[in-house]
């Protein structure tokens, strides 16, 4: 869908133009039916006048109407496509997307032996742009987690936040945004819903082509409830 959408919108211009040359020549018909029917003096005539009069009308309905949703996809549905589907149902940006947590995942009440022991450093981060400032990388968090930092960037689209288990690249979205954040709540996240242990948190922000800046990419580790 999102393709269609990109296809409308890349030419939006060239479809405007083709219904005002449309709307133009409908409106000429309209005009000219209406001279018909006042000039018409037999049943017949006056017959003939009204079906053009009512193609006419019909004619400038439809193609206001086009131009109407031809607006509505290109102004308001497509800056706002990409976050809403982000939010139904999660996403990867390198392989093939889930919408489940795996079994291996889910919160037990065992420990998940850690993959290794998460680092302390961050990246990808762009200060001022994209930036994971709480929880900070070598935290040990738990149950629900506030995270705080920076999604805004130029021509701005939206932005969402996932984890991966740390060593791996299987990456699970946990909430999306279209609303860009300075320096404030990006959103929260449930570690009660997966297994203890380490993981890599991620933040993505795409601007409004939409294009994914590189991810700034936070180690932490996942304590029990």
């Amino acid at each position: 869908m999102a393709v269609i959408l990109d296809f409308f919108t890349s030419y939006a211009i060239l479809f405007y133009l083709i219904f005002f040359v449309g709307l133009m020549f409908a409106s000429r018909s309209l005009v000219r039916a209406r001279q018909e029917m006042r000039a018409s003096l037999f049943g017949l005539e006056r017959e003939i006048a009204h079906r053009h009069t009512n193609r006419a009308v019909a004619a400038i309905s439809l193609i206001v109407f086009l131009a109407i949703a031809e607006l509505v996809l290109t102004v308001f549905l497509r800056p706002n496509l990409p976050a809403l589907f982000l939010n139904a149902v999660p996403t990867n940006l390198f392989i093939t997307p889930t919408n489940t947590i795996p079994p291996g995942l889910l919160a037990t009440s065992g420990n998940l032996t850690p993959v290794s022991t998460p680092t302390s450093q961050t990246s990808g981060c762009i200060p001022g742009q994209i930036m994971i400032t709480s929880p900070k990388p070598g935290d040990v968090v738990k149950g629900q987690v506030i995270l705080l930092g920076t999604a805004d960037i130029p021509n701005f689209g939206f932005y969402k936040y996932e984890f991966a288990p740390l060593g791996t690249d299987v990456w699970y979205t946990i909430q999306a945004n279209n609303n860009a954040i300075q320096d404030g709540e990006l959103g929260r996240w449930d570690t009660s819903e997966v297994s203890p242990g380490d993981y890599d948190l991620r933040l993505v922000v795409t601007d409004n082509q939409p294009i994914a800046l590189p991810a700034c990419i936070v180690p932490l580790r996942v304590a029990a409830p």
